[in-house]
């Protein structure tokens, strides 16, 4: 019989918000696979738990490497827990890898809920939370951050990021850029921890704000694009629009998306007028 793996969400701050099961499972597995081992032992002793199982490592700089030997594991019939730092495995975190795998072996997966700074940040925004979608971490690069944020400019669904505290400042201020400086906005700072804190407002009061220096674990909540309606552009001003972003150093492939999605249109629409124009002129 083939193993199961099994994905346990560990504690975002607070250690007592642990699920119960999580203790039952570090203790019963036959192998614990942990994103930091040291962490995991913190954790472990908090809890009061000894594994009885092989604890291995698994990040980001092993995981290529280490998943053929847990999916060997899996196979022989092993019960392999894998943890996180914090939070949910695969969910910015290792551990897509591992269960793509898996699932492709036949072997089963399944998981020990467990918080999420993702939905509680969601909760405490105060922004619309019927309807949202997780973009995970923004590009280091300046100009690949700002790509990034085009592409879901028009997007009306609530926009959920992680960011690190060192960038908080230029990322707000590009979100500023893009999305509008009144765009509402909610910085989700040291979730469920002894300093936790939730600031909400427009994103260029956030980027003022996050421009004297921040700490911490943060998450940040976007308010979606607002519902005006399919704006009317004609295939003249499309053609404008990809020239400005080109000039700016834009791609055309990307600056044709992101016209598209400014004005609501498909980007056939877009990419035609283009090659239309390409030809007149040409």
């Amino acid at each position: 019989m083939t193993g199961i793996l099994v994905l346990a969400g560990t504690p975002i701050g607070d250690v007592s918000d642990a699920p119960p099961r999580l203790a039952e499972e570090l203790a019963g597995a036959d192998v614990v696979a942990a994103e930091d081992t040291r962490r995991l032992r913190r954790l472990t002793q908090a809890l009061g738990v000894t594994p009885k199982g092989r604890v291995v490592s698994y990040f980001e700089g092993n995981e290529s490497a280490r998943t053929p030997e847990l999916v060997e594991e899996l196979a022989g019939g092993a019960r392999v827990l894998l943890v996180t730092d914090a939070g949910m495995p695969s969910v910015s975190d290792p551990g897509y890898r591992l269960v793509a795998a898996a699932v492709e072996r036949d072997i089963k997966v399944t998981a020990v809920p467990g918080p999420s700074a993702v939905l509680t940040a969601l909760a405490l925004s105060g922004l619309p939370v019927d309807r949202f979608c997780f973009e995970g971490f923004l590009p280091r690069k300046a100009g690949e951050r700002l790509g990034r944020l085009r592409e879901v400019a028009g997007e009306r669904r609530t926009l959920v990021y992680f960011e690190s505290p060192h960038r908080l400042d230029a990322t707000l201020a590009a979100m500023a850029e893009v999305f509008g400086t009144e765009r509402r906005a909610a910085v989700c700072r040291e979730l469920t921890k002894t300093y936790e804190e939730v600031r909400r407002g427009p994103l260029a009061e956030l980027a003022a704000w996050a421009a004297e220096g921040v700490r911490g674990e943060i998450t940040v909540v976007v308010e979606g694009a607002p519902d005006h309606g399919p704006e009317e552009v004609d295939a003249a001003e499309l053609v404008r629009r990809v020239g400005v972003r080109e000039e700016a150093g834009e791609r055309r492939k990307e600056a044709i998306a992101a016209v598209a999605v400014e004005a609501g249109v498909p980007k056939r629409e877009v990419f035609d007028a283009v090659v239309a124009a390409k030809r007149s002129t040409g």
